[in-house]
């Protein structure tokens, strides 16, 4: 890979995840009864939706400071930054400032490690109780090839190039819920993008799913 194709490359997932890491900040946001954010980087950056995201999260009143100046949004943040410590979230390299200044790489680092937390490690610490496992991304992957292992389509193997083709997503709510489609329909799409948007409106409209992702 050339050089500019792979900041490219890194463009084009930075963009991927400011909008995933949006929709999923505005799920949380409609359950609490917030105003949604527009632009992740710059709306977190006085630190008020962050609390606003962690007092939903926890169930804990977060004051905010009154005034809008570099001062009031540092201390906004800080706040936010010590409820995470509290509730161990993994902060390593993550300071009020870089939030403050907008940096891109860590904001998207913050809001993936709170998603880690409460979306993640709490789920699966109930699930997959039995695995020796103290990596999350280790425990969810066994997690999806035991729920998938009877589908000999469907070999998932990470979280990258496993999913493209549609067939695991459609194969992970299938196991859990066949009722819902005929796998067999799914296997004969012939497009990934119809699988893709096929899993996605069934995990919306029967699981109450958020669409996260699009289907490109």
């Amino acid at each position: 890979m050339l050089w500019w194709e792979e900041v490219e490359d890194c463009y084009e997932r930075e963009d991927v995840q400011k909008k995933t890491f949006t929709k999923w900040i505005n799920a949380q946001f409609s359950k609490f009864g917030k105003q949604h954010i527009e632009n992740l980087f710059s709306d977190l950056q006085d630190g008020r939706c962050l609390l606003d995201l962690l007092e939903g999260l926890t169930g804990q009143r977060l004051p905010k400071e009154k005034g809008s100046t570099r001062v009031h949004a540092l201390n906004n943040v800080n706040k936010a930054l010590q409820v995470l410590q509290k509730n161990n979230v993994d902060l390593v390299n993550i300071g009020s400032t870089d939030i403050v200044d907008g940096n891109h790489k860590l904001t998207l680092g913050l809001i993936w490690n709170i998603i880690l937390h409460w979306q993640v490690k709490n789920v699966m610490k109930n699930i997959m109780a039995g695995l020796q496992q103290t990596n999350s991304e280790k425990i969810l992957l066994s997690w999806v090839r035991q729920s998938t292992r009877n589908y000999p389509q469907v070999n998932v193997i990470n979280f990258t190039t496993s999913w493209s083709d549609g067939l695991a997503l459609n194969a992970l709510i299938h196991s859990h819920r066949p009722d819902l489609f005929d796998w067999n329909s799914v296997v004969c799409q012939q497009s990934a993008t119809q699988r893709l948007e096929h899993a996605f409106n069934i995990a919306k409209y029967h699981l109450g799913i958020e669409k996260l992702l699009d289907p490109e």
